[in-house]
């Protein structure tokens, strides 16, 4: 059975010499995986199409026996070519896809968070990597998850409050816009690492390259 979606590359991987898997998230399947056979071969109409971040729509057949999916056709929308400019940026990206991977299951619709990372991805771009967008990222993927911290129960100062409830509901150009003083980035830097690893178990290694690239 074939089935189409548009979806987002979080990550790729070699398969063998000629074929690679590319793990992709969608709104209407959540994350799927699909092996691009002969994707590495110079003739191969896959080719220039499958890497990190590129957005595409595609269509696979459904393994009975497996996660891993046959992909079938590649139609490519966007390559998020901005992203490539900075590394900074990358490092963000990389960070808040890792954390999507780590907190989702497969198979399982996400359109919330589809949109909350591709809106992330075209919003990355248009200013200087910055600590907040991170922070809003965490906090928004947290309340999808159904894991909104409690900022009247924590013990944040009265401006680390107004921050936290503005990174939570702003769009990503008001969250740009955001003025956090460095003792408000501390305070939001431990309180959310703490509270990620309580719920989570552990946090993807780029948070710390995403936080202090964006820095400095």
């Amino acid at each position: 059975m074939v089935e189409r979606a548009q979806g987002l590359i979080l990550r790729t991987r070699l398969l063998s010499e000629t074929s690679l898997i590319a793990h992709w998230l969608t709104p209407d399947f959540g994350r799927i995986a699909t092996v691009a056979k002969g994707a590495r071969r110079p003739n191969s109409p896959f080719r220039g199409k499958l890497d990190l971040f590129y957005l595409a729509d595609l269509s696979f057949s459904r393994s009975r026996r497996s996660e891993l999916h046959t992909l079938r056709e590649v139609v490519l929308r966007e390559t998020h070519a901005g992203l490539r400019e900075e590394l900074a940026c990358l490092q963000q990206a990389s960070y808040c896809a890792a954390l999507i991977e780590q907190t989702t299951e497969t198979d399982t619709p996400l359109p919330a968070i589809y949109k909350l990372l591709t809106d992330l991805l075209g919003q990355l771009p248009q200013q200087p990597p910055q600590p907040q967008t991170i922070f809003a990222f965490e906090l928004k993927l947290l309340n999808e998850l159904g894991l909104k911290p409690d900022s009247a129960k924590s013990k944040f100062t009265a401006g680390a409050k107004q921050i936290v409830s503005a990174l939570s509901t702003s769009d990503w150009p008001s969250v740009s816009q955001l003025r956090l003083s460095e003792a408000q980035m501390t305070e939001l830097r431990q309180f959310l690492h703490g509270f990620l690893i309580f719920h989570l178990g552990r946090i993807p290694k780029g948070r710390n390259h995403a936080l202090s690239s964006a820095a400095e």
